[in-house]
């Protein structure tokens, strides 16, 4: 039986982006693409997936469902909205399939989330 050929983990490049000062006003398009981003992380399952992911840089389904303490088929569900809007990568080692996030941005928002929770709690 041959061994299973492992797809070789390629790190997307961005380019630097400016601050938020230095931009001119969200157009209503831009803060509607916002929004809708912004929808993808208001949920708590997403998010502490998201987090593992940081934490571990790459995990599997069933490891991921071990770390949120829930079943595979409903970690599977989540990861797939993240993976349709390309914060999530993956990749395939056999029949296991490894997620990774996709852009550092996700990292800094996270950061900055916990900042601003942690700074200013309700």
């Amino acid at each position: 039986m041959t061994p299973p050929i492992e797809t070789a983990r390629v790190q997307p490049v961005f380019p630097p982006k400016p601050p938020p000062v230095e931009r001119p006003l969200l157009t209503t398009e831009q803060a509607t693409d916002l929004m809708r981003l912004f929808k993808v992380f208001a949920n708590d399952t997403r998010l502490r997936l998201l987090h593992a992911l940081i934490r571990a840089e790459e995990m599997c389904v069933t490891d991921l469902a071990n770390a949120v303490g829930m079943k595979p088929q409903a970690v599977s569900n989540q990861l797939q909205r993240l993976v349709d809007r390309d914060i999530l990568a993956t990749r395939r080692n056999g029949t296991n399939i490894f997620y990774r996030i996709n852009d550092p941005c996700v990292s800094l928002l996270l950061e900055r989330g916990l900042c601003l929770i942690e700074c200013c709690p309700e």
